[in-house]
């Protein structure tokens, strides 16, 4: 991995991506250089004014590039059933599980899950398995790539409490919601491999990077102290998104990665590098606290992985 840039992704043309939380920050700049090396790429994004505006930002950026913007809102998942459904008859080589909310203050998803476990863990579940049809039949060179955090490292998932119910606290809701997202991909990828199929299932993490993602919860919240103060972290400590998306392509696009590989940043993002396989929580590897996840995303979103039993 030493040296490794956007530079070095290899060609994608005749491949088909979906990016999910594509119209800024890390999943932009995941979608633009994915395009940028020939890939047709969805842009799977909430507000439909924002998911068009990065199509057209994308487009001015990359001459030539074929993307394009498609209503996806993980915290419905009416919306994930319909965006499956309305996916066009294309073949599917990546999906990029990019989208995420962080320490939001308590919130419900339209089904009625905790917000952060929803969005973060259960839409991109349901999602995942929505489309994994369309993922088998690409072959060889797919894969399933999952955005984590460093920050998982703070909690483990608590399965007799998934949404919190008994005390929430946001950043305990948020580090949980990242290890479910290393557990989805652990226990995937050991699926994969025990049904003899070529899609390969890894997770990235971005480090510390510049996006909006920090101060969402204190705009939402009208803490303009807070949202100032993540500004400044962002402009004075943190990576560039583009440099923050690196792990992500990485994992979806270099030639050695193997199931359940999780990249990041070099010191989980304290220092700028080239992508590296990185250190994660050992409870992240747990083969029954997967299992356990595993049948309660089913039970709680309805969607059964069909052919990985």
């Amino acid at each position: 991995m030493k040296g490794w840039t956007a530079s070095d992704i290899p060609d994608q043309t005749g491949r088909t991506a979906v990016v999910t939380g594509a119209n800024s920050g890390l999943g932009y700049a995941t979608a633009r250089e994915l395009a940028r090396r020939g890939a047709q790429v969805v842009l799977a994004c909430r507000d439909a004014g924002r998911g068009k505006d990065a199509e057209e930002r994308i487009r001015a950026e990359v001459p030539g590039a074929v993307v394009r913007f498609a209503p996806l809102d993980l915290a419905d998942l009416a919306s994930v059933r319909a965006f499956a459904a309305d996916f066009p008859g294309e073949r599917l080589d990546l999906l990029i599980n990019n989208a995420g909310v962080m320490a939001l203050p308590y919130r419900r998803t339209s089904d009625g899950f905790e917000m952060q476990f929803g969005v973060n863990h259960l839409g991109h579940f349901a999602l995942t398995g929505r489309l994994l049809p369309r993922l088998l039949e690409a072959g060889p060179g797919a894969r399933v790539v999952t955005v984590s955090s460093f920050m998982h490292l703070l909690s483990t998932v608590d399965p007799a409490d998934l949404s919190m119910q008994r005390k929430y606290r946001r950043w305990v809701a948020y580090a949980r919601s990242k290890s479910a997202n290393l557990l989805f991909t652990h226990e995937l990828a050991h699926r994969l491999s025990t049904a003899g199929v070529p899609l390969v299932a890894a997770a990235a993490h971005p480090g510390y990077a510049a996006t909006n993602l920090m101060s969402a919860a204190p705009k939402m919240e009208g803490h303009r102290a807070k949202e100032r103060f993540m500004e400044i972290g962002n402009r004075y400590f943190a990576q560039p998104a583009e440099r923050g998306a690196l792990p992500a392509l990485y994992a979806a696009t270099a030639p050695d990665v193997r199931q359940d590989d999780y990249v990041g940043p070099p010191l989980q993002g304290l220092r700028p590098g080239s992508p590296v396989r990185a250190a994660r929580a050992k409870w992240t590897l747990s083969d029954k606290a997967a299992r356990q996840l595993w049948a309660a995303s089913e039970q709680l979103t309805g969607v059964r992985y069909a052919g990985l039993a």
